[in-house]
């Protein structure tokens, strides 16, 4: 089945004392998801079970990340999580601790038969 990516959003966040990745990436995630709202489905009459959602997140330490978690605050479709290196460590002034700064991009995709009459760009 071909699909056809609907949106885009990016996202930071942080755990600025806990050094924990799962939260930072948690709060990433949640920032994109605030820069949208898909009123697609209502207008092509489609279920949003049936978007498939890429969640991409970049951290320091990918390993130290729960995907499980990460995937859990999506409300709709059927999700991947990738984790990957990138976002931020910052060292703390007394460099005894690190702040955690995460960044995601959230990607939705519909079969392309859901969306027959509209362009894609």
């Amino acid at each position: 089945m071909s699909l056809q990516r609907i949106i885009i959003e990016m996202g930071t966040g942080n755990d600025l004392y806990g050094q924990d990745y799962t939260k930072a990436a948690r709060r990433a995630v949640e920032d994109a998801m605030r820069h949208s709202s898909i009123t697609l489905f209502w207008t092509l009459d489609v279920p949003p079970a049936a978007m498939q959602v890429k969640v991409t997140v970049a951290v320091q330490q990918p390993e130290q990340v729960d995907v499980a978690k990460v995937a859990e605050i999506m409300p709709h479709g059927q999700i991947s999580v990738e984790v990957v290196k990138g976002g931020l460590d910052v060292v703390h002034a007394e460099g005894e601790l690190h702040h955690v700064v995460a960044t995601a991009a959230v990607e939705a995709y519909l079969p392309r038969t859901a969306l027959a009459g509209w362009k894609a760009i």
